[in-house]
């Protein structure tokens, strides 16, 4: 399943799924299907929005399943809503508002949740609806379901959000104070060109003007729409307001799922995915609502499903690894059905397992069913930095063991906004073409002198990863702001070294998201890199590897190191920053090892 229309030619591989998690046909026969195309339904504010209904061609009651979607109501969702009303639904397709053909503004996130809200209410009260409303689908069609959720319409009685965000200020736009560069690039461009003529495509590769300085002079703001021979910035003027907004601020607050697990009322089942960039907030809404929802029926109703890929493509293959047979058993079409097949009709399947929690392990390359996420089991293991000698590069001397350090130097490294260490790989959306996500080779990276390596000695035995992972480090830097990253790293015995999770820190967001303060230079500061999660068995004749640098461009914006933002500023400032680990400052990489 594709999330953006404009995607698919890019990346026909995303989300093109096997059989898996195959549901019984509940009728004896499969329905003939009616279609009903740009059905009006008005919002509260008289703007109208339009829908596709495809429906069992029988008199009768049914559920709905309803998607709304910026990515074009006639694009993948077809095939889907023919299946599902063919098994006994009602599928709605709606444009959002300001897309396609409904009428409004395009703004994302801003109206979603009441027109949630109105959609949900007019799809329970079709004379064919049985009064039960699920919604479906994955990236910005999952936040179109969660926002909705929060506004608790009655006739809503579940979700299916796959592979999108908790909070899009942080995991979204931003990440540990950093901008998501190269997805809120590459996204909003791609998002303009539904409406741009071919003349105007061309700009769609982001990866042409990553160096752009300032932010906001991406070249897409600057392009003559149709209807106008100057220049102008309506195309997406969401992504300045995005730059002008780099705070937790209300702008962000307003629109957080977060901090309104409580108004949610519905079961979910949550699919989040290995190297996806919204992992962490698939991880957070299904803790958040297990522990938080509104009602005992709506927390006992939480699913957890985590497989590999999602926007990095996937199943089987997913960057520069094959994760096995087991991994093709996903297809998220059947997943859904056989989802609300058991919350409304009563079979049961596999979402009748008393363990609420599957999970993908990586490197074993099999499904687990679990009690709990994060695993109970899973002990959280410090594995401390040394380096008796320069840890830069891979030719340097850093080690990662679980002894404690004692007197030792410090590392310093020199971070060059001009020269960033590039982006390998990793959780990357939606250009594929130009800069492709996953799992990669980091050899040629780990040879720079501005990355920090530190590695484990070959295992003597296999270990498995599952759970959060963090950097509790202690760092100084000449400048007033840089950044820090973190990327945990598979060495395979040819020595192969291939990244598995990652995270950023902005340091003047160190303490709070919502007043970053500025750094004192040569100061000494504790600091915590959250790396996400991951399940993975590092093998017997692996080593573990942490790389530390300050750069991970053009995924994450480039700290230019004088305080100023690069939303408006282009001057950039080199950086000497500083890595301590001794007895004083135990530098430690903290994972949950399984017993």
């Amino acid at each position: 399943m594709i999330y953006t229309n404009w995607l698919f030619s890019r990346t026909a591989t995303l989300f093109i799924f096997s059989l898996f998690l195959l549901a019984p046909l509940v009728a004896a026969e499969p329905y003939t299907i009616k279609i009903e195309r740009d059905v009006p339904v008005q919002m509260r504010d008289g703007v109208t929005l339009r829908a596709d209904i495809y429906r069992p061609d029988v008199v009768g009651k049914f559920p709905i399943l309803l998607q709304r979607t910026p990515y074009d109501k006639h694009g993948w969702g077809f095939e889907f809503a023919r299946k599902a009303a063919m098994r006994g639904y009602v599928v709605v397709l709606q444009d959002v508002r300001g897309r396609y053909t409904s009428e409004g503004e395009w703004r994302p996130f801003i109206h979603e949740a009441e027109d949630g809200y109105d959609t949900v209410e007019w799809a329970g009260s079709l004379p064919y609806s049985d009064g039960r409303v699920g919604m479906f689908g994955g990236s910005y069609v999952g936040a179109t379901q969660m926002l909705a959720a929060t506004a608790h319409p009655p006739h809503l009685a579940g979700i299916c959000p796959v592979v999108t965000a908790s909070n899009y200020h942080d995991g979204w736009t931003y990440q540990g104070g950093a901008f998501e560069q190269w997805f809120n690039e590459s996204w909003t461009s791609g998002l303009a060109q539904d409406s741009l003529d071919r003349e105007i495509r061309k700009f769609s590769n982001a990866r042409r003007s990553e160096n752009t300085l300032p932010l906001s002079s991406y070249p897409v703001f600057s392009l003559p729409t149709p209807a106008s021979a100057t220049t102008t910035s309506v195309l997406a003027p969401y992504f300045l307001g995005w730059l002008a907004h780099p705070n937790y601020d209300e702008y962000w607050k307003s629109i957080a799922i977060e901090s309104r697990y409580s108004d949610i009322r519905v079961p979910a089942l949550h699919i989040a995915a290995w190297y996806d960039i919204f992992l962490g907030g698939s991880l957070r809404n299904y803790v958040g609502l297990k522990s938080h929802a509104a009602t005992a029926e709506a927390r006992d109703g939480q699913r957890l499903l985590v497989i590999i890929g999602g926007h990095a493509g996937g199943p089987r293959h997913v960057g520069e690894l094959d994760f096995g047979p087991q991994a093709d058993q996903f297809d998220e079409g059947e997943t859904t059905l056989s989802w609300y097949d058991f919350l409304f009709k009563g079979v049961q399947n596999e979402f009748a397992n008393p363990k609420p929690v599957k999970i993908f392990v990586m490197g074993l390359n099999q499904w687990r069913s679990e009690d709990n996420w994060p695993l109970l089991r899973a002990r959280p293991t410090k594995y401390f930095l040394h380096a008796p000698s320069p840890a830069n590069s891979s030719k340097g001397a850093g080690v990662l063991s679980t002894s404690p350090p004692v007197d030792e130097p410090v590392d310093k490294f020199l971070y060059d906004p001009a020269n960033p260490v590039p982006t390998v790989g990793g959780p990357l959306c939606c250009d594929s073409e130009h800069l492709a996500p996953g799992p990669f080779n980091q050899s040629a990276v780990e040879l720079r002198d501005d990355v920090l390596v530190f590695s484990t000695a070959p295992l003597e035995h296999d270990i498995e990863v599952t759970g959060p992972v963090q950097l509790d480090f202690f760092a100084s830097s000449s400048a007033v702001d840089t950044d820090f990253t973190a990327k945990l790293v598979d060495v395979f015995p040819n020595g192969s070294a291939i990244n598995i999770t990652e995270g950023i820190l902005r340091a003047s967001y160190r303490s709070s998201q919502e007043s970053p303060t500025p750094l004192v230079p040569g100061q000494v500061y504790p600091l915590t890199i959250d790396l996400l999660a991951t399940s993975n068995l590092f093998r017997s004749g692996h080593r573990l590897r942490l790389e530390i640098s300050s750069s991970n461009f053009p995924r994450f914006d480039r700290n230019l190191n004088t305080g100023e933002s690069a939303a408006n500023s282009s001057k950039m400032a080199v950086a000497t920053n500083s890595i301590l680990h001794d007895r004083a400052h135990p530098s430690a990489l903290i994972l949950p090892v399984l017993p």
